[in-house]
């Protein structure tokens, strides 16, 4: 769960906060992600620097009260530019933080081979991802987190180069991207449908890509296979064969739902 909608300290931190209690009140393993330099709120208009100044100090607070454990930005031709992403990923490596990037959405920034120099966990989007961005995400091992959700609701029409993605070994994972302004959803289960559909994957790929790769995505190494020594994160579903779920979509045949070793209702 990412903040990047409050866009003051107050709002930024009850985000974070309402996503912190989410993890311990419901069964859900809940990983948290600042996203502060996520636009520009109206204040501080024409004064992007002094607005990343700001979103820098925020996260001492955040990490100091425990509310964060990654830490993102919006790195393209509508967002911040390199250099100020960099500023926010200087402030969460001196804090110990992992980061993450909104990257190459809307135009190549290269925000992606910057992220990869960072470790990041994973790159977001990344429809006009580059050959170099490419490179640099294997050479990191950052994961390419791609979001049919927000393709679809925008009508985009440039895909994200999945084939270059495969034939370099960079693992892909799939989200909803969950948000009201470009992909107000919650069907991961509709998401692997459209991975397959509009974005070109394998079923395969697909399911991959919301399970050790999704793990991934959040720092996870402890989850996302079922293997002996792992979380006991698991769904049953009522199929044949797995590829089912990416073909049928418009319904939900989850029939139970283990959470760390616990069964939970099934959605």
């Amino acid at each position: 769960i990412k903040s990047g909608y409050g866009l003051s300290e107050s709002h930024e931190a009850r985000c974070l906060v309402v996503a912190r209690r989410l993890g311990r009140e419901l069964p859900l393993s809940v990983r948290t992600t600042s996203l502060a330099a996520h636009a520009l709120p109206p204040e501080y208009e024409g004064r992007p620097d002094a607005y990343i100044d700001a979103a820098c100090r925020w996260l001492v607070g955040q990490r100091r009260a425990g509310l964060v454990d990654a830490v993102d930005a919006f790195c393209d031709t509508i967002g911040f530019t390199p250099a100020q992403t960099e500023r926010v990923f200087r402030a969460a490596a001196a804090l110990g933080l992992p980061v993450k990037l909104h990257a190459e959405q809307f135009g190549n920034q290269e925000g992606a081979a910057l992220a990869a120099r960072h470790g990041a966990l994973s790159c977001d989007h990344l429809e006009h991802l580059s050959d170099a961005g490419i490179a640099a995400m294997r050479a990191a091992a950052t994961v390419a987190l791609l979001l049919p959700g927000a393709y679809y609701v925008l009508r985009e029409t440039k895909l994200p180069p999945v084939p270059a993605l495969r034939a370099a070994g960079v693992p892909i994972a799939i989200a909803t991207d969950h948000n009201p302004g470009s992909s107000p959803t919650l069907s991961l289960l509709l998401m692997i449908h459209m991975a397959c559909t509009l974005l070109r994957l394998t079923p395969e790929e697909a399911w991959r890509g919301v399970t050790v790769h999704g793990a991934r995505a959040l720092g996870l190494a402890d989850r996302g296979t079922l293997a002996v020594g792992q979380r006991a994160d698991f769904a049953v579903w009522d199929a044949r064969h797995p590829r089912e779920m990416a073909y049928v979509f418009g319904h939900n045949p989850c029939r139970r739902v283990i959470c760390g070793g616990v069964e939970r209702d099934a959605p």
